[in-house]
């Protein structure tokens, strides 16, 4: 994908993707990557692939020779716009927080971002098709797993480590002894119909 934004006459291409949108609790994570075709990391491919080990040495090799931004929107911001669109707003504020803006963007998904100012292409599956978005898909789920460790240091109770938020047995099970905290999503699934009795 990126060989043909290249042959076209883009001098930089940056890959978007995202990580975390299913989640009953944290973050929605979103990286943009503008990787140096003379530095490129070997075994980039779509994260959901890769070993938690592959993952954590590509996440270190990118961003030793790649241009890298991260951003997130909140699970309060999540309930207040809903997914899909705090997806696109964290990808947005991925894509601007580049040191260098991008000819062009490759963006996993349906969607291009509307806010966004540089020229943009969505990719179906693009985590398996374009290098740039592997390595943002890499980066994000590394940035987002870290985050939901430290958030099982404030709120042990719920395992985060363990299930990165996602709605698991263990999860719901937690929630139907200690109900929500801050960081639950509740306009997700059994928190939005308000039932969380699940033992």
């Amino acid at each position: 994908m990126e060989v043909e934004r290249l042959d076209l006459g883009a001098r930089h291409v940056a890959g978007v993707d995202e990580a975390g949108r299913g989640p009953l609790a944290g973050p929605v994570v979103a990286a943009a990557v503008i990787l140096d075709p003379l530095r490129m990391p070997s075994g980039l491919n779509d994260s959901k692939q890769l070993t938690a080990a592959e993952r954590e040495r590509l996440f270190a090799e990118i961003l030793a020779s790649a241009r890298v931004s991260v951003a997130s929107a909140s699970a309060a911001e999540i309930d207040r716009i809903n997914i899909r669109q705090a997806t696109l707003l964290a990808m947005t504020r991925a894509l601007a927080g580049l040191d260098h803006t991008p000819c062009h963007a490759l963006v996993d998904g349906r969607d291009v971002p509307a806010a966004w100012t540089t020229r943009g292409t969505a990719v179906i599956e693009g985590d398996a098709r374009s290098l740039s978005i592997a390595a943002a898909s890499i980066v994000a789920k590394v940035t987002r797993d870290r985050m939901m460790r430290n958030l099982c240091r404030a709120f042990p109770l719920y395992g985060f480590s363990r299930h990165m938020g996602y709605g698991t047995a263990e999860h719901r099970l937690a929630l139907g002894h200690h109900g929500p905290c801050p960081y639950h999503r509740m306009t997700f699934g059994p928190l939005r119909q308000g039932s969380l009795s699940f033992d």
